[in-house]
């Protein structure tokens, strides 16, 4: 088993303890790209998210790489009983969506970032909507913190957890172990965008390319073309073609 990175505190180590082993013992993992992560800098890990359970899949690959991410997560979980010990006490960061509270999200992730830390993130916000698993359109969150910081912004995909535990499902399958290959590539080019005014364009733009390199290496794992339009909750149907072959689609 990887030794500890040497940036977990005492609390990452005891839950690393007990998670690692149950990881290891569910999964068979196919893991490649760890070249691609910096090291003696700050940078934000983008992954695309499926299931609720990737979010533990995508640490156990950060974390036996050497680092000891800390993900935006949505603050509901903060309020939950011994789960709030575990995210707090390992250094996660609460989203507070849709309040007032929301900057300080980003402030506490810029802050991480300057420090040196692995920031990861899911920029879609939430579990996909795409009825095959493959990325929708994303929050500009990503695109804000990366023009802020200048941080390298490193694609991640995964596949497999969802062999684990289906989108919305209750019904946990660890046996046998699943097969759960991650991916990392090399950091996306913002740079030509770091001077422009960071205005929705621009915000679009950076998310756009972040989820395109991360859609590139989900391909790449599936062995599948992602769909020609990328799946927007905002807009019926997903935004894809209709019968009568109209469509509002946003695409990469």
């Amino acid at each position: 088993m990887p030794r500890h990175p040497e940036r977990s505190n005492r609390v990452y180590r005891v839950v690393a303890r007990i998670l690692r082993p149950l990881l290891y013992s569910i999964t068979r993992r196919h893991w490649s790209g760890q070249e691609h992560l910096p090291t003696g800098t700050g940078f934000i890990a983008a992954a695309n998210h499926m299931t609720n359970i990737d979010p533990l899949t995508f640490a156990h690959y950060l974390y036996d790489s050497g680092f000891a991410p800390k993900i935006l997560a949505k603050a509901s979980l903060f309020t939950v009983p011994v789960l709030r010990g575990v995210l707090r006490g390992t250094g996660q960061i609460p989203v507070h969506r849709n309040t007032a509270a929301a900057h300080d999200s980003l402030d506490a992730a810029m802050a991480a970032l300057e420090a040196g830390e692995c920031v990861a993130v899911f920029p879609e916000g939430t579990l996909t909507r795409d009825p095959d698993l493959w990325p929708m359109v994303a929050k500009t969150g990503v695109a804000r913190l990366a023009l802020a910081t200048r941080a390298p912004v490193i694609p991640v995909a995964q596949w497999g957890p969802q062999d684990l535990l289906g989108r919305y499902s209750k019904l946990f399958k660890p046996f046998p172990p699943k097969h759960v290959t991650i991916v990392a590539g090399p950091p996306v080019v913002l740079d030509d965008l770091y001077d422009r005014p960071r205005d929705s364009a621009t915000l679009r733009e950076a998310t756009d390319r972040v989820m395109a390199a991360i859609t590139a290496l989900l391909e790449q794992i599936r062995g599948e073309q992602a769909p020609a339009v990328v799946h927007d909750m905002r807009k019926p149907g997903g935004g894809r073609p209709a019968a009568d072959g109209t469509t509002g689609s946003t695409t990469l």
